[in-house]
């Protein structure tokens, strides 16, 4: 269905075979190693997909995927992503090209790991509100005297979770649980090292763009045939990361977002964050698009609309 630049759901059934449908992305099968993601404009909250969608999400989530698997394939040694090509498949018909172009992505099928690899650098949020109670955040005792949004003093910290079906809520989970979840010790130990590295280069690239990266969660998928760990999903987008304007940045509070915590934040405030088929008013879809293109600005270094009008 498509409204304007809104793409609430995929449609290519008769191309290629669908393996998935999520709350945001359609997976579809390419050949027997390679599948085509397409990032839709549904936008999901609270473990729940709104009615509407915002506008042009879907490319401007694929577009920085694809920024950052270039970006830090270059900067960390022995990294691979599962980033292939932003190329349709030739079994695509011309006619979809202008539908499906930039929201789209081939990738590596790999088996993916069942965790989210959290790392937080920035004591904010649900941190936060762990630290005010006992002064650990998901079992992990930090130094007493912090203030909210401030940096951990001993550097970011590593909070898996589990990764939950659709309309099942993500847990806080220890490593060895994790490593139990993963198949092994040495994986769980091959993701948080990844999962480290990958922030620390990805805020210091952020912070050089006017932005500050202070938590995101990965994803991971192996390789079998290699026995490589490969990062996987979404990389650093507002959708998985929590983004604030540098510039606005300051201890004590919280930072003016680049990210959906502008509409996360509405629906707490309208008492409606999980309602089924809650339809957004114009002026948070709005709100949010303006986020993510800010977003995408910052860290791609050219606006939305000029980058799709380069490919």
């Amino acid at each position: 269905m498509s409204t304007n630049n809104l793409i609430l759901s995929s449609n290519l059934e008769s191309a290629l075979p669908l393996i998935n449908k999520g709350k945001v992305r359609d997976i579809y099968s390419i050949n027997p190693s390679t599948l085509l993601f397409v990032t839709t404009d549904r936008i999901s909250a609270f473990d729940v997909a709104l009615a509407n969608g915002i506008p042009s999400k879907g490319a401007i989530l694929t577009l920085i995927t694809a920024h950052w698997a270039s970006v830090l394939e270059n900067v960390i040694p022995g990294l691979s992503t599962h980033v292939l090509s932003l190329d349709l498949p030739s079994q695509i018909p011309p006619t979809l090209h202008t539908t499906y172009r930039h929201r789209s992505m081939q990738v590596r099928k790999l088996v993916p790991f069942k965790i989210e690899a959290i790392v937080r650098g920035y004591l904010t949020r649900e941190a936060w509100d762990s630290y005010q109670k006992d002064e650990t955040v998901c079992g992990i005792r930090i130094p007493s005297g912090l203030k909210e949004s401030e940096a951990f003093p001993d550097g970011p910290i590593y909070t898996p979770s589990t990764k939950a079906d659709v309309g099942e809520h993500d847990e806080d989970i220890s490593e060895a649980q994790a490593a139990e979840l993963v198949g092994s010790p040495e994986y769980a130990d091959r993701i948080k090292g990844l999962a480290m590295e990958i922030y620390k280069a990805g805020h210091a690239y952020a912070w050089e763009r006017g932005l500050v990266l202070a938590d995101t969660k990965f994803e991971f998928g192996l390789d079998v045939e290699s026995d490589e760990v490969v990062l996987a999903d979404e990389i650093l987008t507002p959708e998985s990361s929590r983004f604030w304007k540098r510039e606005e940045y300051v201890v004590g509070g919280d930072g003016e977002g680049c990210d959906k915590q502008f509409l996360r934040d509405w629906l707490v405030a309208e008492g409606v964050q999980g309602k089924e088929g809650l339809v957004l008013p114009q002026e948070v879809v709005k709100g949010t698009e303006e986020r993510y293109r800010e977003c995408f600005r910052r860290l791609v270094g050219k606006g939305f609309e000029e980058v799709v009008g380069e490919t």
